[in-house]
C-alpha cells in the first residue's frame, strides 16, 4: 500500500556529509482521520547493506566476527562486538557485496548463498535495508586469514561457534548485535531445526 499521496515534504536540510549523510526533514503527514500534521524528522542515509550467517550442519557451527563498534562502547558496551559479517552495498547487488565482504571479513570463500529476508534495523532514524543471508561453509572453504580492510579501521577477529553455544551468547548478552541475534533465531528455527527449544 503507497503511503507517498500521505506525505508533502516542505524543507530538507543536510546537517552532515561527512562519514554518511545526516538530514533534517521538514514534511506534513496526513494522519488517519484526515487532517494534516506537520513534522521535522532526522534521516541518517548510510546506503543499504548485508549480512551473512555460514553455517556448517555437519559440525554444528557457526562463523562470528569481533570488532570494535564505537557507538556501541559509547552505549556502555565496554567490549568488541561479536556479529554476523556485513557490510554496505555500495551500488552492488546484495548478493554479490556479501560474498565479497564475507571474505573480506573471515576469509571465507562461499559457494551458495541464499537470501531468507531483508529487514529496516533502525526505521526510526537510519534508513538503512539490510539484506539477510544465509550460506554453508566447510572448513577448506577459508582461502585467507580474513580480518576485514585495516585502511578502513578493520581489525576483524573470526570466531567459529557452535551453534548452541552461539544462542546461549544471546542470553548471557555476550551477543547483542541484532542483526546477529536474528540470524542465530533463523538458524535455530530453519537450519538446527532438532536444536531443543527454549523453554
Amino acid at each position: 500500500m503507497s503511503i507517498a499521496h500521505r506525505i508533502r515534504v516542505e524543507d530538507v536540510q543536510v546537517l552532515s556529509d561527512d562519514w554518511y549523510v545526516l538530514k533534517k526533514t521538514t514534511f506534513s503527514f496526513q494522519r488517519s482521520d484526515g487532517s494534516w500534521q506537520r513534522q521535522s524528522r532526522e534521516t541518517y542515509d548510510r546506503g543499504n547493506g548485508a549480512t551473512i550467517l555460514l553455517y556448517d550442519t555437519q559440525r554444528r557451527t557457526v562463523i562470528l566476527t569481533r570488532q570494535l563498534r564505537y557507538p556501541a562502547f559509547v552505549n556502555g558496551h565496554d567490549d568488541l562486538l561479536i556479529e554476523a559479517p556485513a557490510g554496505l552495498l555500495d551500488d552492488a547487488e546484495p548478493e554479490a557485496r556479501i560474498r565479497a565482504e564475507v571474505e573480506e571479513e573471515t576469509g571465507f570463500r562461499v559457494r551458495e548463498v541464499r537470501k531468507v529476508f531483508d529487514a529496516f534495523m533502525s526505521p526510526g532514524s537510519v534508513t538503512e535495508r539490510l539484506h539477510f543471508f544465509v550460506g554453508e561453509y566447510q572448513p577448506g572453504d577459508r582461502h585467507s586469514e580474513g580480518g576485514g580492510i585495516a585502511a578502513e579501521g578493520e581489525d576483524i577477529a573470526v570466531l567459529e561457534v557452535g551453534i548452541a553455544e552461539a544462542l546461549a551468547m544471546i542470553e548471557a548478552g555476550t551477543i547483542r548485535d541484532g542483526k546477529t541475534i536474528m540470524l542465530l533465531q533463523y538458524a535455530a528455527l530453519h537450519l538446527f531445526p532438532d536444536l531443543p527449544k527454549a523453554r
